[in-house]
């Protein structure tokens, strides 16, 4: 079973403006995108550079960027939950106007029973007013690049997962994240790969580029065929060059 890539435009072609970088991922071979916050240009602007090169946007990030300083994401934050709401209907817009399949929802800072039960609850409400289409997915996040995070552990985001009971609801799973916290990312994948709804990669330690780091990139590759997962496998990863001299993992 062949594997569909993907490309994260939030990483990929930094060295472009914005809406240049689909062009280019286009010319890459990428017929599907994912851009982490694209809130600060208008959805018809990254429409029509998604139309132009025949391309499908497949995952944003919510909520949108908070300007006032605060922390990214906060659906595990038991204050939040109104705010939580109101931010979620945007993202539901934008996931709309461009056609959207999964929105990563944060969970932001803290930690015990409280925040899990926020999240678990914030979750409930999310699924129940996610567009028709619209899969939400969770996505643990290690301490070293997100100290603080609620979402650090993979086995946290499966009973995260089985409380919401939603079948709108699922994991996203992430090699650098997965490999730093359990330091073995293909144990992680065939551990939970029932749960996953959507993948990234990228290599450890320094999130390069598959194959310029610790993680083995043929037995994940060959994980994730044999698990018949038909989605896409999205390349979240920091080039260090220009994009196109690190796209050798491709072929190989």
């Amino acid at each position: 079973m062949s594997l569909k890539f993907a490309a994260n435009l939030t990483l990929l072609w930094r060295e472009l403006p914005y809406l240049d970088r689909f062009e280019a991922a286009a010319d890459a071979g990428f017929e599907a995108v994912e851009v982490l916050f694209p809130y600060d240009v208008a959805a018809k602007e990254t429409l029509g550079a998604l139309q132009a090169n025949g391309q499908r946007m497949i995952l944003i990030n919510a909520p949108p960027p908070n300007y006032t300083g605060g922390d990214r994401g906060f659906a595990a934050v038991p204050a939040a939950a109104e705010r939580f709401q109101y931010d979620m209907k945007r993202v539901f817009r934008y996931a709309e106007a461009l056609g959207v399949t999964f929105v990563h929802v944060m969970t932001g800072e803290g930690e015990g029973p409280a925040c899990k039960q926020t999240l678990i609850d914030n979750l409930r409400w999310a699924a129940g007013a996610a567009p028709k289409g619209v899969t939400l997915t969770l996505e643990p996040l290690n301490p070293v690049a997100m100290p603080g995070y609620f979402l650090n552990d993979y086995d946290l985001a499966a009973e995260v997962l089985a409380a919401v009971d939603a079948s709108n609801v699922g994991l996203q799973y992430d090699s650098y994240h997965a490999q730093v916290i359990h330091e073995d990312a293909v144990a992680v994948y065939e551990a939970h790969r029932d749960l996953i709804r959507h993948i990234q990669i990228g290599d450890t330690p320094e999130r390069g580029a598959p194959g310029t780091g610790d993680i083995d990139f043929d037995a994940l590759f060959n994980a994730v065929a044999a698990s018949n997962y038909a989605g896409w496998v999205s390349a979240e990863y920091h080039p260090h060059g220009r994009t196109e001299d690190t796209l050798h993992w491709m072929q190989s």
